[in-house]
């Protein structure tokens, strides 16, 4: 049985306007439903592929604020979401979330922000202004990511260091284990090695499943590392 708190979106394309870019993205443009099957699902692909569109969404529909934060943040400083969000319909399980939170790599300062304006001595801030944004990041993984609770990412790792990233898988295969769902756009090879995750990848036409081994973040890696000198001639000759 399939227990995850999103268990799939089904796009109607008929709210979309026929000369919506949305439609110019292959990845996207032919996907009627898509089922959430894992704990983990991770979106993958080239910059400008439809990752984040599709994922901004996702969260949109189910209710987080476009630019981040929980379910109860409702702000704005820029309108950037496209309207895909207005044509998606999710299909939810069984269970009901005790917690959630949308993070946005490129939107986390206006969270930050706003974090500090709803803050109260009930709720103290935890201040992500005075941390560094690697530490912002991590601090959002150690006190924000509870048992049973939704949590959708954009670019986690854009702040973390290699070893930081080590920390981050390890908070959210524990938080797996306790009855949570991620679903997350990255380009982190250390992310992407979560066992069990289900990749789906962006590029090459239509949104379909890949390997760990066939993602461009393993391959390049793997590629660079194992021929680094020669890469880096090749490279800065031309």
């Amino acid at each position: 049985m399939n227990q995850q708190f999103i268990r799939q979106i089904t796009i109607d394309w008929n709210k979309i306007d026929k000369y919506s870019y949305l439609r110019d993205i292959k990845a996207i443009s032919g996907l009627d439903s898509l089922e959430f099957t894992q704990p983990v699902t991770f979106f993958v692909g080239e910059n400008g592929s439809g990752k984040s569109t599709l994922l901004e969404a996702v969260a949109v529909a189910y209710g987080f604020n476009p630019e981040g934060g929980t379910r109860n943040y409702n702000f704005s400083t820029y309108n950037s979401h496209s309207e895909l969000h207005e044509a998606i319909r999710l299909s939810k399980g069984y269970r009901k979330a005790q917690d959630g939170y949308f993070l946005r790599a490129e939107s986390f300062y206006n969270v930050a922000t706003q974090e500090e304006a709803y803050a109260d001595e009930r709720h103290p801030s935890e201040r992500y202004h005075e941390k560094s944004h690697g530490e912002s990041f991590l601090a959002i993984a150690q006190k924000r990511l509870h048992p049973n609770g939704i949590y959708i990412f954009d670019e986690p790792e854009a702040a973390l260091s290699p070893q930081r990233q080590l920390t981050l898988l390890m908070e959210i295969y524990n938080c797996v284990r306790e009855g949570s769902q991620f679903i997350i756009v990255t380009h982190s090879p250390i992310l992407l090695s979560i066992p069990s995750a289900e990749i789906l990848t962006f590029d090459d036409g239509p949104l379909h499943p890949c390997s760990y081994e066939e993602t461009d973040s393993y391959q390049i890696t793997k590629m660079f590392i194992d021929n680094r000198k020669q890469i880096l001639q090749r490279l800065l000759e031309e």
